[in-house]
């Protein structure tokens, strides 16, 4: 998990034949993340962590997936900045703390979800679950593996 965690448990992700088309974040006036939302197909998932804070999400295009992720943490996320297959950047947040830098262990896997835990005033951390884009990969070749 990328920052210290605690709270409440959640997690989102795409099913086995669809995949992520868009995310959104929610970013307090102090700059801590408050929530996290999938856009799977046309639908939005629910939004996991706390209220509040300015929304801004980041649509991919058709084929386009996220294939790295940059972040900074402190007691709560604080930025995040995705990397796609197609070169397209999207940055959230401000950058302070501690860093990290997540991506899959296998080349050609994608960001299929993420997880993590959030208390009362945003993300304490969060998991970014790695997978074969559908038709892609066989069943034993599925990971969920990040590494640092």
């Amino acid at each position: 998990m990328y920052g210290y965690g605690g709270g409440k448990y959640f997690s989102a992700s795409a099913g086995s034949e669809d995949e992520i088309t868009g995310i959104r974040f929610c970013v307090g006036p102090a700059g801590l993340f408050k929530s996290v939302q999938l856009r799977v197909g046309s639908s939005w998932s629910e939004r996991h962590g706390a209220p509040g804070g300015n929304c801004q999400e980041f649509i991919l295009w058709p084929d386009e997936h996220i294939v790295s992720v940059y972040g900074t943490y402190g007691l709560f996320l604080r930025s995040l900045v995705l990397y796609t297959d197609q070169g397209r950047v999207a940055t959230f947040g401000s950058d302070s703390g501690q860093s990290f830098f997540a991506y899959p262990e296998e080349d050609g896997q994608v960001l299929t979800g993420v997880s993590g835990q959030h208390k009362l005033l945003g993300i304490s951390g969060l998991i970014f679950k790695w997978n074969f884009p559908p038709g892609e990969a066989t069943a034993a070749s599925r990971s969920t593996t990040t590494i640092t």
